[in-house]
């Protein structure tokens, strides 16, 4: 079976992308891959002219609908769905394909995709927040929860040598975009850490207004390579999910599935999908304030035996019930095209 996936694409990292593909084509299907951000002009231009980012956005969409013309698939599936018009999906409704969004990101405000939704055939949602901002569209079918998942083939314990665990090995640790304006709930937490030996990755990290968490900082990015090292090396891993304007986010971030899958004891902030698919204390732990976390931290960090159980636990969990696999399937088999 053929399946054109359409979503963005990162040149630098695998994400959830690559991961889809993988496990569609472990499952025996062929995939045709279209990059929905792969506009023809840069960002800047069509910010500054938005006359021309529409043109530039109407063109994407016209080759979106060349592409399921040209290679007939069985399904169109968008992961994502914020590039996409409505009159595309039905351009592949009408050629008999049959069509499936998947939601990624939470619910934002006047969220384009709420519109968009009832022109598919599917809808899944990465998260149930999507799901209760669905409620009243008339949709053809009730949307359905696909949360994020893990490859673990890509996630999963490295071995270390002696100065790898070294320089990737510490009390606690943090990866993750650390933008003031973005992630004010992030710094929070992290504060509450600060005097303990915490080490911190990514994008925002140096732009720290605290001198004590700037000496935290390891690193401005962290590749795939290095926070894998980072997960396996770490006594507890944090996770601290986005917390931005909109409604309330319920889903768990990549970050639960792929420290799981490595063997890290997680710390995670309290989300209502976290708690339906994990237990708390047994396959992670679950904080609702700064205050908890450092509560936590420092009775996991006394109690190494009871750590490494919950480790174990949790990524037994993952690997068995949560992976790319096991999304992609449940999908198929929704679609009816098992």
């Amino acid at each position: 079976m053929r399946i054109v996936f359409a979503t963005a694409r990162n040149p630098h990292f695998p994400t959830i992308t690559e991961y889809v593909e993988g496990a569609i084509r472990a499952l025996g299907h062929e995939t045709v891959p279209f990059d929905d951000r792969a506009f023809a002009l840069p960002g800047r231009l069509r910010a500054a002219v938005p006359l021309v980012g529409r043109l530039d956005l109407a063109r994407l969409n016209r080759r979106l609908v060349e592409t399921v013309r040209r290679t007939r698939p069985s399904i169109l599936l968008c992961a994502g769905g914020e590039r996409i018009f409505p009159g595309t999906i039905e351009a592949a409704r009408r050629a008999g394909v049959v069509t499936a969004l998947w939601t990624i990101d939470p619910v934002k405000p006047a969220d384009p995709r709420i519109a968009l939704a009832p022109h598919f055939d599917f809808v899944f949602c990465g998260g149930t927040e999507m799901i209760e901002a669905l409620r009243h569209a008339p949709l053809r079918r009730p949307a359905c929860w696909l949360p994020f998942a893990c490859d673990p083939d890509l996630h999963r314990s490295v071995p270390l040598s002696s100065e790898e665990q070294h320089r990737y090995g510490h009390d606690i640790a943090f990866v993750g975009s650390l933008h003031a304006d973005m992630y004010p709930n992030r710094i929070e937490m992290l504060e509450a850490l600060a005097d303990l030996d915490l080490a911190i990755w990514g994008p925002g990290a140096q732009e720290l207004g605290n001198p004590g968490l700037r000496r935290k900082v390891r690193g401005a990015e962290a590749r795939h390579e290095v926070w894998t090292r980072v997960y396996s090396a770490s006594r507890i891993v944090l996770c601290a999910h986005y917390a931005g304007p909109g409604p309330q986010s319920h889903q768990a971030s990549p970050r639960v599935y792929e420290a799981l899958a490595c063997g890290a004891f997680l710390l995670c902030d309290d989300r209502k999908d976290v708690r339906a698919l994990f237990q708390d204390g047994v396959d992670l732990s679950i904080f609702k304030d700064p205050a908890a976390l450092r509560h936590k931290a420092l009775h996991y960090l006394a109690h190494e035996t009871e750590r490494d159980e919950v480790a174990r636990h949790g990524q037994a969990t993952v690997l068995a019930s949560h992976t790319y696999s096991h999304r992609v399937r449940r999908l198929l088999e929704t679609l009816g095209q098992a």
